[in-house]
């Protein structure tokens, strides 16, 4: 028998269940070690007692890396490789934040080399992107690097995807590459490029930046922007009309979507006085993103992140899971979640994801399935009418839970993907 992934979570999920509810559980002959979760998972998995201890290591093998992350680094053409627990990082890349120059001395002694550097004064943050000596292992350089820079923060340079998706699109011509200005922009996506000159897009002014090259038109920044903003007759956005600032951390590029880019573009929405962010993308905990989430928020920033799409028994992905963030999950045409969405603390809100129509190439319509699709929803209703206009609905167990967070927002939203001539499907 063939069991996949989402099937192997739901039978973990229902063992700890199991465990924790019946002590007898503790008698069905579970081996005594098993392979220790990443460090960055533990915060959200309960240690409370033996019984959930013993739950908590049974669900290890059940809280890997999703699987379409091997595909990523094997279409990057050599651009990324995989940090000790699997996720993609930009190869022969580590990161240091605000590193004193006493260890920056030591680093360049011991063999390391500066490829680049940038201040961000709107994050009041210092990065420094090393290289390490020849025959170190990137994870090697990284323990090397603390240990020479206690006090800084030093991490892989990972690298996040849109949700659920494999890579990033490909770039179109540069016909379709439109770029404008939009003063006095409040929303902003942190995402690929948009084909801004889209009819659902067209009404709204759109500035776009790239942050890994010059801006690239892609599918999934385009689906996602029309449902911020998108304004063609029947089809409507959280904001219709809306101005629209778009930095595209992935330029077309395999490799593309990289922390530093992903800080640069937050960077610059602060610099902007962008109110509400987007960011449809997922990745692993990183103590780069984690600072600028945090530096973004106490700047007035609201922060919106998908929660991902890898099943209900996934470790949490980031940014959804900062608690800075609003994690955003989807349901379908029926207001059930999706199956293949992610669940926990860091479900805020869910909005609809699925049966539905976005702005896909060309001027033309897509029918589009994920929470992806939902965050944006969400970003422009807060844009909109700020956070207070979100009024939920509440669904699944009675008041706040891990599924549909704090209830249903946005069902009007919903475009039947029939009302528009939806042709084709764009799942993330």
């Amino acid at each position: 028998m063939i069991l996949n992934r989402l099937t192997i979570g739901w039978m973990a999920a229902t063992l700890v269940a199991c465990a924790v509810a019946s002590p007898a559980m503790a008698q069905i002959g579970l081996p005594s070690t098993l392979p220790s979760l990443p460090s960055s998972l533990t915060d959200r998995i309960p240690q409370r007692g033996t019984l959930e201890g013993l739950a908590r290591d049974t669900v290890k093998d059940a809280l890997r890396v999703p699987a379409r992350l091997t595909d990523l680094v094997r279409g990057s053409r050599g651009g990324l490789q995989t940090d000790p627990d699997g996720w993609p990082v930009v190869k022969g890349e580590l990161v240091a934040v605000d590193l004193p120059q006493d260890a920056r001395d030591q680093a360049l002694a011991a063999g390391f080399t500066v490829l680049r550097e940038e201040r961000l004064d709107a994050l009041d943050l210092s990065i420094v992107v090393l290289a390490p000596p020849r025959r170190l292992t990137l994870d090697r350089a990284v323990r090397r690097l603390r240990e020479m820079a206690p006090g800084a923060e030093i991490t892989f340079n990972h690298v996040a995807s849109p949700a659920g998706m494999a890579a990033a699109p490909l770039a179109p011509t540069a016909s379709q590459q439109a770029n404008g200005a939009a003063p006095g922009a409040r929303l902003g996506l942190i995402d690929t490029g948009v084909e801004a000159t889209h009819p659902a897009l067209a009404g709204s002014a759109i500035e776009q930046r790239g942050f890994s090259g010059p801006p690239q038109m892609g599918a999934h920044g385009t689906a996602v922007a029309s449902l911020m903003v998108g304004d063609a007759g029947v089809f409507k956005g959280g904001d219709p009309g809306a101005a629209l600032l778009v930095a595209d951390i992935y330029g077309g590029r395999a490799a593309g979507g990289s922390a530093t880019a992903l800080a640069s573009a937050l960077a610059w929405m602060v610099e902007r006085h962008v109110a509400v962010v987007n960011i449809s993308l997922v990745g692993p905990r990183n103590a780069l993103i984690e600072r600028a989430v945090s530096a973004a928020q106490r700047r007035g920033v609201i922060l919106v992140a998908a929660v991902g799409n890898d099943g209900p028994a996934a470790p949490p992905l980031y940014p959804a899971a900062y608690s800075q963030v609003i994690g955003v999950t989807a349901v379908n045409a029926q207001g059930r979640v999706l199956a293949e969405a992610g669940r926990g603390d860091q479900v805020d809100y869910a909005a609809p994801g699925a049966d539905m129509a976005a702005a896909g190439r060309a001027g033309s319509f897509v029918s589009v399935r994920g929470t992806s699709f939902a965050a944006p929803l969400v970003a422009g209703l807060i844009g909109k009418s700020g956070r207070q206009g979100l009024n939920a609905i509440d669904a699944g167990a009675s008041g706040r839970d891990a599924v549909y967070g704090q209830g249903v927002v946005g069902l009007s939203l919903r475009t039947p993907p029939g009302a528009v001539g939806a042709r084709g499907r764009l799942a993330s």
